[in-house]
């Protein structure tokens, strides 16, 4: 009875334990899987992170709805649009449907012009976009193609002008070698031969203030050195002097202090200031005078070139820096410009941080401000040009 009895009791003890340890296992099991889960979550959590960064590292906007519309996720760009105001708006509700229309399955994109000020173009992309889980979502790409549109615009027109510039000359010098080619009288021929000369430097100078002004957009050479305004003056100066005798203008240097400098590429520096006095000895009356000085104030360097010419309307003040823009095509053609040189200033001043500014009335003449940071004069640099 008592073996009986023992014999009871182990089984049950056996029992209880086998029961015991298939308790802990599952419950070891079920640690095991909770804790794989809270790794996925985590894992897919870190995912959606860095997935977040890349969307807010690109320029364009990004917007993600459900397959209710209900937007879950706009990046950095494309939060501007979320709760927008003014011309905004209008692009949020163009987002809106067209998300909307890619849930339903029809992708689509649109073009919105927004006057501004500023104005822009937007390019809104919407299409449909599967989800395993949650069902059929979209996602909307914002992208801002105002620059882009600018600068195609620009090229256009750079191809429309140049075209222009030199079908001009070329189609006169053409022209002119038929005609001398049919001629017998000697001066004749010797007139026609001047005009010649005359149309193929104007085809020169315009290729030449190209390539400069190519060289100068692109930086080939980024040298930069304390260059005092003096050197910058007299050099620019002494290349505009046999024109402007030729013109009987007279050009006068107001020569600034020796220490005086700025830190700049020489050439380029020389080349805008080249331009600005000769605009000023193209459009000034024979007999009359242009001046050119410079001047620190405060941390700035200013130079200065000043004519009591023809004048510049106001209308045209805020154009005349643009490629081929000519205030008085008619003017232009008689003085012989390219319509180059103050694009050839504005970009050397942009390519030093500085500002160019102008100051005109027709009639009266103009005066043109180049502002740049001052500098440490290079006290060899003198010695140098001596």
């Amino acid at each position: 009875m008592t073996d009986l009895l023992v014999g009871a009791l182990a089984g049950a003890l056996v029992t209880a334990l086998v029961a015991t340890a298939l308790h802990r296992s599952a419950a070891r099991r079920a640690d095991q899987q909770r804790a794989a889960l809270v790794d996925e979550l985590e894992a897919a959590a870190r995912a959606e992170q860095r997935m977040a960064r890349a969307l807010d590292a690109i320029p364009q906007g990004v917007a993600i709805c459900d397959a209710d519309g209900e937007i879950l996720f706009h990046n950095a760009s494309g939060s501007a649009y979320s709760s927008a105001r003014h011309g905004d708006a209008l692009v949020e509700a163009a987002i809106d449907d067209l998300l909307r229309r890619a849930v339903a399955g029809e992708g689509s994109v649109e073009t919105i012009e927004l006057f501004g000020p500023p104005k822009r173009t937007l390019v809104i992309t919407a299409v449909p976009l599967e989800d395993g889980v949650a069902g059929r979502g979209a996602i909307a790409v914002i992208d801002d193609v105002t620059e882009r549109r600018r600068l195609e615009a620009v090229r256009r027109d750079f191809v429309a002008n140049i075209s222009h510039e030199l079908k001009t000359p070329v189609g006169a010098l053409a022209l002119l070698a038929e005609t001398i080619m049919d001629e017998r009288d000697p001066d004749v021929v010797e007139r026609l031969a001047g005009r010649m000369l005359t149309e193929a430097h104007r085809v020169g100078r315009t290729i030449q203030d190209l390539l400069e002004l190519s060289s100068i957009e692109v930086e080939e050479d980024k040298v930069r050195e304390p260059v005092p305004v003096r050197q910058v003056l007299a050099g620019a100066v002494g290349r505009i002097r046999p024109a402007a005798d030729q013109r009987q203008i007279r050009v006068e240097l107001l020569e600034p202090d020796d220490d005086l400098a700025v830190v700049c590429d020489r050439r380029q520096l020389v080349s805008a200031v080249f331009n600005l006095l000769e605009n000023a000895v193209k459009y000034s009356e024979a007999g009359s005078t242009v001046r050119t000085w410079a001047e620190a104030d405060g941390d700035v360097v200013d130079i200065v070139v000043e004519d009591h010419g023809m004048g510049i309307p106001t209308r045209d003040l805020e154009r005349v820096f643009e490629r081929f823009y000519r205030v008085d095509q008619a003017r232009s053609r008689r003085t012989g410009g390219t319509g180059l040189g103050l694009a050839i200033v504005r970009h050397v001043v942009n390519n030093h941080a500085g500002e160019v500014l102008v100051a005109s009335r027709e009639g009266e003449g103009s005066t043109f401000t180049l502002r740049f940071p001052v500098g440490a004069a290079d006290p060899t640099a003198l010695e140098r040009t001596t």
